[in-house]
């Protein structure tokens, strides 16, 4: 792997950030999924790391940044990810998130539009998860919504009481395909517990809540959006997301390609191609 350096800055509430570099070249700054790591990049950080300047960031609580009790927001860490660009002073950046962290970057663009950036992409996450109970079959499979509103609030309650561990452990078992090795599973769902299941509960909550898809349809940069034929996050999600953003490239993996929410964990060869080809061509019309 090439050698990673560490970075941490403070943003304007007081929470030191971690972040992860490595490279040079042009920007990749990586966000991560809900509860998860910049760690959880190393994949990225050695494949990408070769040919572009990456940066994985740990959110607020996250990984290896501060464990605050506050600012468990989509909106606060959207504002965190804008004081990460404007302290490092990042310009032309291709903004990667996969998971909440497709969430962060939607919210950052609701605030900020395209400051810094110059290219997207999207990796498995529905633009709103809160199901409509009154919506059709239709609604429901483009909107990939799939947790009804008292089922959220009992998994909160779930995630930040002594059920909390097991819970996770769950979860994070259920987004992984069955060629996942029991080491590797053991590793993300350690990655996953370092955020403490109390505010993991109050950012699940508020990130479940919350529907871009009037934010996704107003997006004009250069994107690539990929999502799992096995994933719990509907790849009819993603195409509807690719229906929104007018000249956007789709990838869908399959089952036998590692195709659950961790792709890029499962199968970060084929992972790290796409991202390559997508950034390759795109830098042309930069």
């Amino acid at each position: 792997m090439a050698e990673v350096s560490t970075k941490s800055l403070r943003t304007n509430d007081g929470v030191n950030l971690h972040c992860l570099e490595v490279g040079e070249g042009p920007l990749v700054v990586m966000i991560p999924g809900w509860s998860q790591t910049a760690e959880q990049f190393r994949f990225q950080l050695d494949g990408l790391g070769k040919n572009y300047r990456c940066i994985a960031v740990d959110m607020r609580g996250h990984g290896e940044s501060d464990k605050v009790d506050f600012g468990y927001k989509i909106q606060r860490l959207a504002k965190d990810l804008y004081e990460v660009l404007e302290d490092l002073d990042l310009n032309d950046v291709a903004l990667l998130g996969h998971s909440m962290g497709c969430s962060v970057i939607w919210c950052y663009w609701d605030l900020f539009l395209n400051h810094r950036l110059s290219r997207l992409i999207f990796v498995d996450q529905m633009p709103f998860m809160c199901a409509n109970p009154t919506w059709s079959e239709g609604e429901l499979e483009t909107s990939g919504a799939h947790r009804g509103p008292t089922e959220i609030m009992d998994r909160f309650n779930m995630l930040s009481g002594p059920t909390g561990e097991a819970m996770t452990s769950d979860m994070i078992g259920g987004m992984l395909t069955s060629g996942v090795s029991s080491e590797t599973r053991d590793w993300i769902v350690d990655c996953n517990r370092r955020l403490p299941r109390v505010q993991a509960a109050h950012l699940y909550f508020n990130h479940l809540v919350q529907d871009w898809r009037d934010v996704i349809s107003r997006i004009d940069l250069p994107t690539l959006i990929v999502g799992g034929k096995a994933s719990q996050v509907s790849w009819k999600s993603q195409e509807w997301i690719h229906t929104q953003i007018e000249g956007s490239r789709l990838e869908i993996f399959e089952e036998e390609e590692g195709g659950g929410h961790f792709m890029f964990i499962e199968n970060p060869s084929k992972f790290n191609h796409v991202v390559l080809d997508f950034l390759r061509e795109t830098e042309e019309g930069c």
